[in-house]
């Protein structure tokens, strides 16, 4: 792979060699939240979330516990096979440089207790799956905001030859600024680099968003995460994603026997058709998916309305 998107590489190894950390316990009062555990620099004040592979904390710098909350993430060493080492490489060189208020940002990360510890900016309004539960069918006003963060995210990950291959609600953080509610794309772990014109084939992901080529293990390329930002909309106006199924056999054939999305009566007599073409687009399982990808124009000027707002065909050759 090309490797001019980053002049001086950085590794797990030449990040993490060398730097010592210890952990230590106070007293305990029987409350997580309440443990006094630090690991390097940080106190984890609170666990946020856990999978086999990975805890996220909230924590505090130990040098001053009133700054600032961080997200840190803790991955076991010894659970990473050799292609989640590469998307973990792929996540810390992405994020190492990244700049942008609807990506997630990488304060640090360093090595401890046979550990990688990620730290991230806190995110105060939790993840958009919850805001999702709370709220069910959002407003179309608001999805439109949300639509315009989200691609612009994806446009910065594409420019740096990145696809994500795990976009769903549940890694699509918020947080509260000025200007209302701020999304950002975040936990990059299945993430890999793909010039244009390459193909991915190992499948990956979460089902119920996953593109139906990955889903019937084909090999695919960056419009994977086009057809899972389609699921997030779709899901942004129902309260739920688009297919299902018991099995992801049943869910891709689900998917491939659908004539047209299942929109509800209730939602297609709310939602602007420009809202309902940009889905179809999004989702499309002939000719503009396997070919191309449609994108919103994500400029300021053009949150107005849904008719406002430009589709257009992005080619990379």
């Amino acid at each position: 792979m090309d490797t001019i998107f980053y002049a001086k590489p950085v590794t797990l190894s030449s990040k993490i060699q060398n730097q010592r950390t210890n952990m230590k316990t106070s007293d305990s009062k029987g409350v997580i939240c309440s443990i006094n555990l630090m690991i390097g620099d940080y106190i984890l004040r609170e666990k946020i979330s856990e999978n086999p592979l990975s805890t996220v904390w909230r924590a505090n710098h130990k040098q001053n516990p009133d700054s600032d909350d961080v997200a840190l993430k803790k991955i076991s060493l010894l659970k990473l096979t050799p292609k989640f080492k590469d998307s973990l490489d792929c996540e810390l060189n992405f994020l190492s440089i990244a700049n942008h208020p609807n990506i997630i940002r990488l304060l640090d990360f360093f090595q401890a207790e046979g550990c990688l510890l990620l730290v991230f900016e806190f995110c105060n309004e939790g993840n958009l799956a919850s805001y999702i539960r709370r709220y069910g069918e959002v407003q179309e006003k608001i999805v439109r905001d949300f639509m315009c963060q989200l691609g612009a995210g994806l446009r910065v990950l594409r420019s740096h030859l990145i696809i994500h291959r795990d976009l769903k609600p549940e890694n699509i953080l918020l947080s509260s600024s000025d200007s209302g509610t701020l999304l950002k794309i975040a936990d990059f772990g299945l993430s890999r680099f793909l010039d244009s014109g390459d193909y991915a084939e190992t499948v990956c992901g979460t089902p119920l968003y996953m593109a139906p080529e990955m889903l019937g293990f084909q090999r695919y390329d960056y419009k994977v995460d086009m057809w899972s930002i389609g699921a997030i909309l779709y899901e942004l106006l129902h309260g739920h994603p688009p297919y299902h199924g018991r099995t992801n056999v049943q869910l891709l054939k689900n998917i491939e026997t659908s004539i047209g999305l299942p929109f509800s009566k209730l939602v297609l007599q709310k939602i602007h058709p420009e809202c309902l073409d940009l889905c179809s687009r999004l989702l499309c399982l002939t000719g503009c998916h396997s070919k191309s990808f449609t994108a919103i124009d994500f400029s300021c000027k053009q949150r107005i309305r849904f008719e406002r707002i430009r589709i257009w065909t992005l080619t990379w050759k």
